[in-house]
């Protein structure tokens, strides 16, 4: 392996760290709800992926769920979601104030979409 990319891993898993302890709001209030397969599909927070980290990421769905700020630039985020589709991984972006006006919904929308995307019901019995 190269130096260079032995340091981008470095400089990442800082990120990582950093990320994970400040969260947002909506971040936490998420992580609250599909950790420990709580949708009956595991998903990891703060998921690094090439130069990209993923807010959430279920591997199994290859689903990325995308917690969006006012800070979010569109142009920057349609490269990052290319980038990911050519891998076979899917976006949910998800506005920050409207997954707080309606969270039941949107936890609905994300279970669906791994329902969809692998095809089977939730394990555990969780639907």
């Amino acid at each position: 392996m190269r130096r260079g990319s032995l340091n981008y891993r470095g400089r990442n898993l800082q990120r990582i760290r950093r990320l994970r302890k400040q969260m947002s709001v909506t971040e936490e209030i998420l992580w609250k709800i599909v950790r420990r397969n709580n949708l009956g599909f595991s998903f990891r927070r703060q998921h690094p992926v090439g130069p990209y980290v993923l807010d959430f990421y279920c591997s199994e769905a290859k689903l990325c769920v995308e917690m969006d700020g006012e800070q979010h630039d569109g142009q920057v985020d349609l490269i990052r979601d290319r980038y990911l589709s050519r891998l076979g991984i899917s976006t949910l972006r998800i506005p920050n104030l409207e997954f707080l006006e309606s969270v039941p919904s949107w936890v609905e929308k994300i279970q669906l979409e791994c329902i969809d995307r692998t095809g089977r019901l939730p394990k555990n019995g969780e639907d």
